[in-house]
């Protein structure tokens, strides 16, 4: 390790409306939901990550619990700092003499405004980076499920994370064709809580229907292998009285019925307008996955069978962005036209 190294620490963050990873040295050393908890009083940060997790939802009104990030873009300026630096902070629990300037490669939607990237990168540099460099979602989890972006070749990755779902056609290490919807895992809970206020009039958390999408999600209301009913807690809107019902994956399916065909008619849309050299790559080669959303059971089958083409799960999809986001920290002389 030369000296030049002891004093920058590279890093590479996927700075996710749902959850902040950051990988060091190779590892993912940060994985935590992307949230803060503030002292309404003295303006001061109690709690980032999981801690403020499990504060959502519970606080008195001196301390308020805020998500940075909207949509996949910075929504609270403040927050959003705040929230980079702590993270920044759990990489190194022993403290320094000094701080190492920090080189940051951040990945963020392919339908960000310039506006918008000025904001992570304000939020970087005001967080301690000193070198911050940009890359976009899709082409970062490409890279990171081990595709060969700079080919001659076409491959479409969709990418749903929490705030977007980004659709990508990549060939010769470009983005030809994109489709950014805002319609992700978020939709989705909000779909849920919805659900169950109408349907079984009771009321439920953000993350009571976080659960429930995580534990009996589907995109299919029916499945091979379907997940056990759930039961679940809240406050019965008739009586005020807290009451429990049961929860089936068969009525998550029909929840999220919706928002999954928004997906799938961005899918379609960014089918059409792909070349058609590039469509016959796909048409061979099939679409990945990747972001939290792949996780949602039949939801591959449900694209399947909407695109007639294969669709593969990517291994890890969750990682799979901030995977490709370390690699492109680490050869950054290859992969600098990339970087915005």
């Amino acid at each position: 390790m030369g000296l030049f190294d002891f004093f920058t620490q590279e890093i590479a963050i996927d700075l996710g409306t749902a959850n902040t990873l950051i990988i060091f040295n190779d590892k993912v050393v940060v994985d935590e939901p992307s949230i803060v908890a503030i002292d309404r009083t003295t303006n001061k940060v109690l709690a980032i990550g999981k801690q403020a997790q499990q504060m959502h939802g519970k606080t008195h009104e001196n301390i308020k619990t805020i998500r940075p990030l909207k949509d996949g873009v910075i929504a609270d300026f403040h927050a959003a700092e705040n929230m980079i630096r702590g993270m920044i902070d759990m990489i190194n629990p022993k403290k320094r003499f000094f701080a190492p300037s920090l080189r940051m490669v951040i990945c963020i939607p392919s339908g960000i405004t310039e506006v918008e990237k000025r904001a992570v990168r304000d939020s970087a540099e005001h967080a301690g980076a000193k070198e911050v460099y940009l890359i976009h979602e899709p082409m970062a989890a490409a890279i990171g499920i081990g595709i060969d972006v700079e080919e001659p070749k076409g491959n479409m990755i969709i990418d749903i994370g929490g705030g977007t779902s980004e659709i990508a056609v990549i060939a010769l290490a470009g983005i030809v064709c994109d489709q950014s919807i805002r319609v992700a895992g978020d939709q989705f809970t909000a779909d849920v809580l919805e659900y169950i206020r109408r349907q079984h009039n009771m009321l439920i958390g953000d993350r009571t229907a976080e659960m429930i999408k995580i534990q009996v999600g589907s995109a299919l209301p029916e499945l091979e292998d379907p997940p056990a009913d759930i039961t679940v807690s809240g406050r019965d809107l008739m009586t005020g009285i807290p009451k429990q019902i049961t929860v089936s994956y068969t009525e998550i399916a029909h929840a999220l019925d919706k928002s999954i065909s928004k997906v799938e008619g961005a899918i379609l849309k960014a089918l059409e307008i792909t070349p058609p050299e590039l469509a016959s790559d796909i048409h061979e080669t099939g679409i990945y996955l990747t972001g939290g959303g792949a996780l949602i059971r039949g939801l591959d089958k449900r694209i399947s069978h909407k695109t007639k083409l294969k669709v593969h799960i990517a291994e890890d999809p969750l990682r799979a962005v901030v995977r490709g986001t370390g690699i492109a920290l680490k050869n950054i002389d290859r992969f600098n036209f990339l970087m915005t």
